[in-house]
């Protein structure tokens, strides 16, 4: 018999993947559902490429379908694994990015509505994006992890294979070089010194 939809998304990440693993795709399709779109923002803030985001995010969730019978409850967060994951192919990619002509690149297309409202959001979301870009690629995983995704000290610690102390001095350091990097555009992002 089964489950109701609601039933689903109230169980936690590893029960609905230990489901998923005994052939349940009602729970493939909530764990789907609850962590594409994290994993795909966390690709997209790492990279700065919305389709090199989408292929790292579909590779990532198609390791956790793979690694589903072998799941061990209690090991490991889904999610930490998961960020682990996508952290490891984004840092492969920026890799080989390097090793491409940047104007042989074709411009990304701005599929962004261009209302009024929006520009000065999408400007400043650009700019962090731009600042993210020029740390060095571990410090900009520990800001990303820590400031944008909310995660803890520890649970940062365990995705990177660090000690907290570690995690600790790369946020700080990350988030003293963002600072430097946009404080001088202040005024152009509508920030006041307030």
């Amino acid at each position: 018999m089964q489950m109701p939809l609601d039933d689903l998304r109230k169980l936690s990440d590893d029960t609905l993947l230990l489901m998923f693993a005994g052939g349940d795709e009602y729970a493939a399709g909530a764990l789907n559902a609850r962590l594409t779109p994290v994993v795909l923002a966390h690709a997209y803030r790492l990279l700065g490429d919305r389709a090199e985001a989408e292929d790292i995010a579909q590779e990532a969730m198609l390791k956790l379908w793979r690694v589903a019978p072998e799941w061990r409850m209690g090991e490991a967060k889904v999610t930490t694994w998961l960020y682990r994951v996508v952290a490891n192919a984004c840092t492969d990619r920026l890799r080989k990015r390097r090793t491409i002509d940047i104007d042989s690149v074709a411009e990304p297309e701005d599929g962004a509505p261009s209302a009024a409202d929006r520009i000065q959001d999408r400007s400043r979301a650009e700019a962090l994006q731009e600042a993210l870009g020029q740390l060095p690629d571990r410090q900009r995983q520990a800001v990303v992890l820590r400031h944008i995704e909310g995660l803890s000290n520890p649970e940062i610690a365990q995705i990177m294979d660090l000690k907290v102390e570690a995690v600790e001095s790369l946020t700080a350091r990350g988030k003293r070089a963002l600072k430097a990097v946009l404080e001088g555009r202040k005024d152009e992002l509508g920030y006041d010194d307030d």
